[in-house]
C-alpha cells in the first residue's frame, strides 16, 4: 500500500472501510496495468494540497461554535481543481481526499481541463437555519479565497448544498476581490451565471451510461425493471428520466426507508408526494415499504446505487441478484464487492463514468460563464450527451482490447491521461 503521508490515520474499525485507501487501490490496479513508475504512482497517490480551516460561526442564539472546514485539491496537471462540497455529518479528511482523487480520474476520463479537488464540512445541515448555514458557508469560503477562482479551484455543489449555496460562495468571492465573478463556483442559480440542465445534468448521464449499456447487450430501456437506492437530487433525475424512456423502476428508497411496486412506481405521483411530505416517500399509495437492505437486493434488470459510499460489500454482495450495477453515487460498491460482481458476470458501471454527467456540465457552465454567451437547455444537453456516450465507448474499446473488466479500462483511461500529461509537462524543479 502506498505511503498517505499527508492524511491523517483513518479510526481504526473492524467494519470500517476506508474510502482514501479504496481509491489508492483503485489506483494501484490502474497504474500496474499501464505499467506505470513508481515515481509516477507515487506523485498521483497524494493531493497536491491539503487545507483545513477554522470557520467560526454565531448562532442564531448567540452561541458561538467553531467548526472545520476541509478543500482537498488532488491535481492540477490537466487544469484547474474542480469538485463539489458536501455538508455531511460524516465528512471526514481522508473521505474528501478520496474523492478528490476520484474527481481526478473523472475529468480526465470526460476529456474535461479539469483536475479534482474537493470540500466538505462535518455538519449535518438540517439542524442550522437558513441564516446559519449563510453564515457558515460565507466564511468557509473566505477563509478559502486564496486557493479558489476560475482558474485555480472551481467549487460546485454536492451532498448537503445546492445552488442556494454556491450563491453564497460566488458572492463573498466577488465582494472580497470587488467585481462579479461567475466562474468562480457552478452549479449557481440561473439568474447569477447557472446553466440550464445543471439540475437533472448527473441523473441524466447515469440515464444515458445506462441506456448504452444496455443497448451493448441487444437492449433498450422500455420495460428494464429498476431499483434505485436514493431519491434525492440525483435519484430522483434518474427515477423521472427512465421513467419517461418507458422503464419501471419498481423500487426507491431514502435514508428513513424505501418502497416497493411489483408493477412499478408512479415516479410524477411520487415526486409530488415527496414534496408534500418533507421529501418523505413513505407511505405512498399502492406500494409497500422496505428497508435499504431489501432495495439492494431485489430482482431487477438495473440496480442504482445513488446515496452513500459502500453500501455494496462483502457480506451482502452474494444477495444481489441485479444484472447491471450503476453507480450513481461515489463509492457504493466496495473493492472485493466489486470483484465479486465481475466474477459473476454482472456488468459494474463504474462511478468515475456513470455519474460525470454533474461535472460535465459544471464545465460547461463555466465555459459559458468565462464567455459570458449562455446556451439554451437543447444544446447543454446535446454537449453533455455527446460527451458522455464517447466516454462510454472509450471505455468499453479499452475493456476489449485490454482484455480487462469495465472499472479498471475506465480508471486506466482517466489514470494514463493523467500520468502522460505528467510526463510530457516533466517535474518542476
Amino acid at each position: 500500500m502506498l505511503s498517505k503521508s499527508l492524511l491523517p490515520p483513518e479510526p481504526a474499525s473492524p467494519a470500517h472501510i476506508c474510502p482514501f485507501d479504496q481509491a489508492c487501490s483503485y489506483l494501484e490496479a490502474a497504474a500496474k496495468e499501464l505499467n506505470l513508475n513508481q515515481g509516477l504512482l507515487e506523485i498521483l497517490s497524494h493531493p497536491r494540497k491539503v487545507v483545513t480551516v477554522s470557520i467560526p460561526v454565531k448562532l442564531d442564539n448567540g452561541e458561538i461554535q467553531v467548526l472545520a472546514g476541509h478543500r482537498v485539491q488532488h491535481s492540477d496537471v490537466l487544469g484547474p481543481y474542480k469538485g463539489g462540497i458536501r455538508y455531511h455529518p460524516a465528512v471526514t479528511l481522508r473521505e474528501v481526499s478520496a474523492l478528490a482523487m476520484l474527481m481526478t480520474w473523472k475529468c480526465a476520463l470526460l476529456g474535461i481541463p479539469y483536475g479534482g479537488a474537493k470540500g466538505g464540512i462535518a455538519i449535518d445541515p438540517k439542524r442550522y437555519s437558513v441564516g446559519e448555514l449563510e453564515r457558515i458557508s460565507r466564511r468557509y469560503i473566505s477563509e478559502l479565497i486564496k486557493d479558489i477562482g476560475p482558474s485555480v479551484d472551481i467549487p460546485a455543489p454536492d451532498m448537503g448544498t445546492s445552488a442556494r449555496e454556491m450563491a453564497w460562495m460566488m458572492d463573498t468571492y466577488s465582494v472580497n476581490v470587488g467585481h462579479a465573478v461567475p466562474g468562480v463556483v457552478t452549479g449557481k442559480p440561473l439568474s447569477i451565471g447557472g446553466s440550464l440542465g445543471r439540475e437533472m445534468a448527473t441523473g441524466r448521464g447515469v440515464m444515458i451510461i445506462v441506456r448504452e449499456a444496455l443497448a451493448d447487450q441487444g437492449k433498450s430501456l422500455a420495460g428494464v425493471r429498476v431499483a434505485i437506492q436514493g431519491f434525492g437530487n440525483v435519484g430522483s433525475a434518474v427515477a423521472e428520466l427512465l421513467s419517461e424512456a418507458g422503464a419501471k423502476i419498481i423500487a426507491v428508497s431514502t435514508g428513513a426507508g424505501g418502497i416497493f411496486s411489483e408493477v412499478g412506481l408512479d415516479i410524477p405521483k411520487l415526486k409530488v408526494y415527496a414534496a408534500k411530505n418533507r421529501k418523505s416517500i413513505m407511505g405512498f399509495p399502492q406500494s409497500i415499504s422496505i428497508s435499504n437492505a431489501d432495495l439492494l437486493t431485489l430482482p431487477c434488470d438495473v440496480l442504482i446505487p445513488a446515496a452513500l459510499e459502500n453500501q455494496i460489500t462483502e457480506e451482502n454482495v452474494n444477495q444481489v441478484q441485479a444484472k447491471i450495477v450503476a453507480e450513481a453515487a461515489n463509492g457504493p460498491v466496495t473493492l472485493e464487492a466489486n470483484l465479486t460482481l465481475e466474477a459473476r458476470g454482472v456488468t459494474v458501471l463504474p462511478d468515475i463514468l456513470t455519474n460525470a454527467g454533474g461535472v460535465v456540465v459544471s464545465y460547461l457552465e463555466w465555459v459559458q460563464g468565462l464567455s459570458y454567451v449562455f446556451w439554451d437547455e437543447e444544446r447543454v444537453n446535446r454537449e453533455m450527451e455527446h460527451l458522455m456516450v464517447q466516454a462510454y465507448h472509450r471505455v468499453i474499446q479499452q475493456s476489449k482490447v485490454r482484455q480487462i473488466p469495465f472499472r479498471l479500462a475506465a480508471y486506466t483511461l482517466g489514470v494514463g491521461r493523467v500520468a502522460q500529461a505528467l510526463t510530457d509537462r516533466g517535474l518542476y524543479p
